[in-house]
């Protein structure tokens, strides 16, 4: 296998498949892209974690669409952080944030360390829910199960088996990585994080869980066994290309890889788009809105704040209105 993929051993999901045992899958490795999102935030490093996380775990899920549509992940509940939402946009955009409340958040940390690996107690007891957005023509498709387990990829693992009913094995790393710079010196911090999920195919009719004769699969339970060997630290590696990861994994299997998809960092958001938002508003709201005169609407996902005269969006509102 190549070291890696069009010089892009960065930011990408690499789609692969293991013929011999019925397994199709998808890694993942992104740094600068996480590392864009999460920075513009500047959360605590247990919600920072949290959240690259559920955007791993978002970008390798809506990897699989084959539409220009949208996945999104949200988690809400009772715990310090109340609100968890990651989107990805085909063909590769992600982005995300969270709300949370830094005297619950300081508790938990007072009483289990850094937190992290507590995440059942950063969010709480609540649901996690996963949305298949095809576009405005077309009807949305969403999955809701109990935040269960002590990580997003526990919860999500709940929801392949109750509502798609398909043998899914998902691992998620995220760390904080300090770089030197040329020298040992200036130096920096940066996010890096890295996913590997692996499901089984399913026949036409039905799920392949057995061999002839009604025999447990053995080549889906080593795939399972070999997969599970994987460690954080490979994950994260940015000095070991997501082939050379498969090969260490499943050389004696026979795997096949895909083409990758690139993975960015793209809010959707504009001024365009936030002044349409605001026409629907009425005069009312506006004006409880405005403050000397002017309303400032900021994007919770990037941080971009947009500034409009008051009067303006009235003129707007009441010509629409007409």
């Amino acid at each position: 296998m190549p070291d890696d993929i069009n010089g892009l051993p960065d930011d990408l999901v690499l789609p692969f498949q293991i013929e011999s045992s019925g397994a199709r899958g998808r890694i993942l490795r992104i740094g600068p892209a996480i590392t864009n999102v999460l920075e513009k935030h500047d959360y605590p490093e247990p919600v920072s974690t949290l959240l690259g996380e559920a955007m791993v775990l978002t970008a390798m899920l809506g990897a699989a669409l084959k539409f220009d549509g949208k996945f999104i992940l949200q988690t809400s509940g009772n715990g310090p952080v109340s609100f968890l939402v990651a989107h990805y946009y085909a063909p590769g955009m992600i982005r995300g944030y969270a709300s949370y409340d830094a005297d619950a958040l300081a508790d938990i940390v007072k009483l289990n360390g850094a937190a992290q690996g507590h995440h059942a107690r950063l969010l709480g007891e609540g649901h996690l829910a996963m949305t298949i957005d095809q576009g405005p023509d077309l009807d949305r498709y969403q999955g809701v199960v109990p935040l269960e387990g002590n990580t997003l990829s526990e919860a999500a693992d709940l929801y392949f088996q109750q509502s798609e009913q398909l043998p899914t094995f998902i691992r998620i790393a995220v760390a904080r990585q300090y770089e030197a710079g040329r020298n040992n010196e200036g130096g920096s911090w940066s996010w890096r994080a890295g996913g590997l999920l692996l499901q089984k195919l399913t026949d036409e009719g039905g799920a392949r869980t057995k061999q002839q004769g009604g025999e447990p699969d053995e080549a889906w339970n080593r795939a399972q066994m070999l997969v599970q060997t994987v460690e954080d630290h490979e994950l994260l590696d940015p000095q070991l290309p997501s082939e050379r990861l498969l090969y260490r994994l499943f050389h004696e299997e026979q795997v096949r890889v895909f083409d990758p998809s690139a993975i960015e960092a793209r809010c959707q958001c504009s001024r365009d788009g936030v002044k349409s938002m605001l026409a629907s508003f009425t005069r009312e709201e506006i004006s409880d809105m405005a403050k000397n005169g002017r309303v400032e609407v900021k994007c919770e996902f990037c941080n971009s704040r947009y500034d409009f005269e008051a009067d303006e969006i009235l003129a707007d509102n009441a010509c629409g209105h007409n």
